[in-house]
C-alpha cells in the first residue's frame, strides 16, 4: 500500500486586497505537516501554483522551504513532489532543485526536448517509494505547458523523417502527456502503480466566479480528461480552486486550501488522501483543512441590513490582529452616499474585524447613454479588453482577436519570468 496526499494552489504569497495572508499559509502549512505524520504518508504531490506571482516574495519563498526542510526532518522517507503552475516561474521553481532533491523533494518547472525532437520524459518520471525504500510508483510530474513549449516542435514520423507539428496549443499539451505517458509504461515494473501531476484545465471541470485567470487562450486551453488512460491509478490536477472529480474517481482536483477570494467562501477546502495498492487505487479520502481565518461576506442589501448582519456576528475579542477575519461588505443603494464609508467605520469601532472590500451597487440607470460604472479589480484583463474592442468597432471582438489577446498577454507574464529567474 501506498499512501499519497495530493494538495495545489498553495497561492503563497497573495496579496489579498492589499494585504498579506502570511500567518494563514504558516498555519495550513504547519497543519499540512502534522497531517502528513498522522497519516503516515509516503508521498506528497503539489499540483502547481505554489506562489501567487513569478516573482514571490523572500517570506513567500521561506514558507516553502521552512516546510520542506520541516517535513524532511520529521519524515525522513517521504517523497515531495512539485510542479509548477501557471502563477509560477518555472526557472525560479527549478532553481533550488539540486538542493531540494537531497530533501527527497522533486521539482519540476518546465519542460525539455531532446536533440532529436522527442521529449526529454525521464526527468519528468519521478519514483515514490514505500517505507522500505521500495519503488510502488512512478509519478508523471507534468508543468503548466506554456505555449512556447509544445508548439512548433518537429516530430518524427513514421518514415523516420521530421515534420514542423502544427502551432497548435492543445495538441501540443496532448502530445506531450500522450509521449510521458508511453515513456512511463515503458519504465515502470510489476506491480508499480502509474500517478499522473498536471496543472491544466479539464473539459467540464467547474471554474470559480471570480478568482482564476484563464490559463492562455480563454476555454480554448482546455483538455479532455480522455488524456489519462485506466492504466493510470490517480490523476493529481491543479489549477483550479474548487475541489472536484472529473468523471472519474481517480481524475481530481485537490482544489485550493485556502479561499482565494470572497466568492470560493462556501467551497470545501481540503487535500486529498488516496492510496494505491499495487497498480490500483484502492481509495480516496478527502481531509478538511481547518480555516486559521474567517471570513464573512455581507449582503448585498441596503445598508441598516448590512448594519444588522455586521452587529450579529460573533467575534472573539481575544484573537490577535494576524487572526481577525476578513471582511467584504456588499451594499446597495437608492442613490450615492457620500458618508457610506464613515458610517461603515463607526460601526466598525471596536470590533476585531478587517475590512477589505466595501462594494456600492447603485440602481441601474435609465437613461440611454449614462456612464456604466466599472469595478476594474473584479472585471479582469481580458473582460476590460473585449469592452474596448466593443466601444471602438462597434462590435465584439472574435475569436482570432481574443486568442491574440490571450498570447500577448501570456508573453507579457513569461517575460516578467524571464526578467524575475
Amino acid at each position: 500500500m501506498l499512501r499519497l496526499i495530493h494538495t495545489a494552489d498553495w497561492h503563497l504569497g497573495q496579496s489579498f486586497h492589499g494585504q498579506e495572508r502570511h500567518e494563514e499559509h504558516r498555519a495550513f502549512l504547519r497543519w499540512l505537516l502534522d497531517t502528513l505524520v498522522e497519516r503516515d504518508a509516503d508521498a506528497l504531490l503539489v499540483a502547481g501554483d505554489i506562489f501567487d506571482v513569478v516573482n514571490p516574495s523572500l517570506r513567500a519563498q521561506e514558507l516553502l522551504f521552512d516546510f520542506i526542510v520541516g517535513a524532511h526532518e520529521r519524515l525522513p522517507r517521504l517523497d515531495i513532489v512539485l510542479i509548477a503552475g501557471n502563477h509560477d516561474s518555472g526557472n525560479r521553481i527549478e532553481l533550488p532543485a539540486p538542493l531540494m532533491q537531497r530533501l527527497r523533494t522533486h521539482a519540476r518547472g518546465r519542460v525539455r526536448w531532446l536533440d532529436d525532437g522527442r521529449l526529454d520524459a525521464e526527468r519528468l518520471l519521478v519514483p515514490l517509494t514505500d517505507a522500505a525504500g521500495e519503488t510502488r510508483a512512478w509519478c508523471l510530474a507534468l508543468p503548466f505547458l506554456r505555449p512556447a513549449e509544445v508548439t512548433g516542435q518537429m516530430t518524427a514520423n513514421e518514415t523516420g523523417n521530421t515534420e514542423e507539428a502544427p502551432n497548435d496549443y492543445v495538441a501540443g499539451i496532448n502530445r506531450v502527456h500522450r509521449e510521458l505517458i508511453d515513456a512511463a509504461r515503458e519504465r515502470r515494473g510489476d506491480g508499480q502503480a502509474l500517478v499522473a501531476m498536471s496543472h491544466a484545465h479539464l473539459h467540464g471541470a467547474a471554474v470559480s466566479e471570480a478568482s482564476e485567470r484563464p490559463i492562455v487562450i480563454g476555454g480554448e486551453e482546455s483538455i479532455s480528461a480522455a488524456l489519462f488512460p485506466d492504466d493510470i491509478a490517480y490523476v493529481a490536477l491543479g489549477h483550479l480552486h474548487r475541489a472536484q472529480q472529473v468523471g472519474d474517481e481517480r481524475i481530481r482536483y485537490s482544489g485550493s486550501p485556502l479561499p482565494l477570494d470572497f466568492s470560493e467562501l462556501n467551497y470545501a477546502h481540503q487535500v486529498v488522501e488516496a492510496t494505491l495498492d499495487g497498480e490500483r487505487l484502492a481509495g480516496v479520502e478527502s481531509l478538511p483543512v481547518p480555516r486559521p481565518v474567517a471570513m464573512h461576506r455581507l449582503g448585498p442589501a441596503p445598508l441598516d441590513a448590512v448594519l444588522a448582519e455586521l452587529e450579529a456576528l460573533e467575534l472573539d475579542a481575544d484573537l490577535p490582529r494576524e487572526r481577525w477575519p476578513w471582511l467584504e461588505l456588499r451594499v446597495e443603494l437608492e442613490a450615492p452616499m457620500p458618508d457610506l464609508r464613515a458610517r461603515v467605520d463607526a460601526a466598525l469601532e471596536g470590533k476585531p474585524l478587517r475590512l477589505l472590500r466595501l462594494e456600492r451597487r447603485l440602481p441601474q440607470v435609465a437613461a440611454e447613454h449614462a456612464p456604466e460604472r466599472i469595478d476594474l479589480e473584479t472585471l479582469g484583463p481580458r473582460r476590460l479588453f473585449e469592452r474596448t474592442w466593443q466601444g471602438r468597432w462597434g462590435e465584439p471582438p472574435d475569436d482570432d482577436i481574443l486568442a491574440d489577446f490571450d498570447r500577448l498577454r501570456q508573453d507579457v507574464l513569461d517575460a516578467g519570468e524571464e526578467d524575475s529567474a
